[in-house]
């Protein structure tokens, strides 16, 4: 049932109903730019359990589950959310307690949900002073697309050392562009690099850094579409892989290749048929335009339509034999270490 709508009546007959809809007030929490998707889910399912008529645990787990399930039908990209949905369902049905009723436990767990939320604001420091030491003096650094948690790190390295940074473009989005404005705003030499030219840039860079979507019980990386063919290049020129990652993604997902991700569907790099089975051709699939249409204009860059963007994926999966190490707010781990953290954080 989209956007989970549950209804809360007042003891009196004539008390006006108030509607909870959860990928309303989900929405409404990432409107915080300092929320990430996980978060804002933790605090969505907080808010859940508090205009929840819940009585029993097991109708609690179970209105959780429906709120998690409306999340992640809300979008096309549910892998970060779902993280903090299952980290908030697991701490809710683990949570030891000596609550004198069922409605005083709810309201320790709404304080709980709220309480891991504000904490976790913090994370983001504690990976940046984490990685300052790893970051020596004139270092260069090839990040990819934009992430809070790298550019905190970066931001913070420039404070005590001096630091270039090239970015790559990260397209179809141009992530890479919003990085470059804020880097160089704030007195960061950076250089953007076309996401075809990363092998050409390797030599010239120390390390890699980038953010996260998720990192998987395999101790894998899910980051934006891109990071996997990042990860590739610099072990072939022996250049450090590093991930920053808050461990509220740390996911209990096990991806064996890019299509087995959640993210992965039939249309995602399908060729284009028509209803007849032929190939279609660009021109009545609403493709580019043939080059005799561009002839009064020689320079015009050709760009992919709506529908060719929306046949590629938006996220892929980095395997961790490919990975350096992981920082975290929990310490700086290997791929190994980051699976054995993952199978005890839901171990109880």
């Amino acid at each position: 049932m989209p956007g989970l709508a549950t209804t809360e009546a007042n003891t009196s007959a004539s008390a006006p109903v108030v509607s909870f809809d959860i990928c309303e007030t989900y929405a409404s929490f990432l409107k915080n730019e300092e929320l990430s998707p996980p978060l804002a889910a933790i605090l969505a399912l907080s808010k859940l359990i508090e205009t929840s008529d819940a009585g029993t645990m097991l109708e609690l787990v179970k209105a959780l589950n429906d709120g998690a399930g409306a999340l992640k039908a809300s979008t096309s990209n549910p892998i970060s959310l779902n993280a903090g949905c299952e980290l908030f369902i697991a701490f809710v049905t683990l949570l030891p307690h000596d609550s004198a009723s069922f409605s005083d436990l709810k309201l320790e767990l709404v304080r709980q949900g709220q309480k891991y939320a504000a904490e976790a604001l913090t994370y983001r420091d504690k990976i940046a002073n984490l990685a300052l030491g790893f970051i020596k003096d004139d270092s260069v650094i090839l990040t990819h697309s934009y992430s809070r948690v790298v550019m905190k790190t970066l931001l913070r390295a420039h404070e005590r050392k001096r630091i270039s940074v090239y970015v790559t473009e990260a397209r179809p989005r141009g992530l890479g562009l919003r990085t470059y404005e804020e880097l160089t705003s704030a007195g960061i030499p950076c250089t953007v690099v076309l996401d075809s030219a990363v092998s050409y840039v390797m030599d010239k860079v120390d390390f890699v850094l980038v953010g996260s979507e998720a990192v998987v019980e395999s101790g894998g990386l899910i980051n934006a579409v891109g990071s996997n063919q990042i990860a590739i290049i610099a072990q072939a020129a022996n250049i450090p892989f590093y991930a920053l990652a808050e461990s509220y993604k740390f996911h209990r997902l096990f991806p064996l290749s890019q299509y087995d991700l959640p993210t992965h569907t039939s249309n995602i790099l399908s060729f284009p048929l028509s209803s007849g089975g032929n190939v279609t051709s660009p021109l009545t699939a609403g493709g580019i335009k043939p080059l005799h249409e561009k002839s009064t204009n020689a320079g015009c860059i050709r760009q992919m339509t709506p529908e060719q963007i929306a046949c590629n994926p938006g996220v892929d999966y980095t395997r961790p034999d490919l990975i350096t190490l992981v920082f975290s707010d929990v310490g700086s781990l290997t791929p190994e270490g980051v699976s054995q953290y993952v199978v005890g954080m839901f171990a109880g």
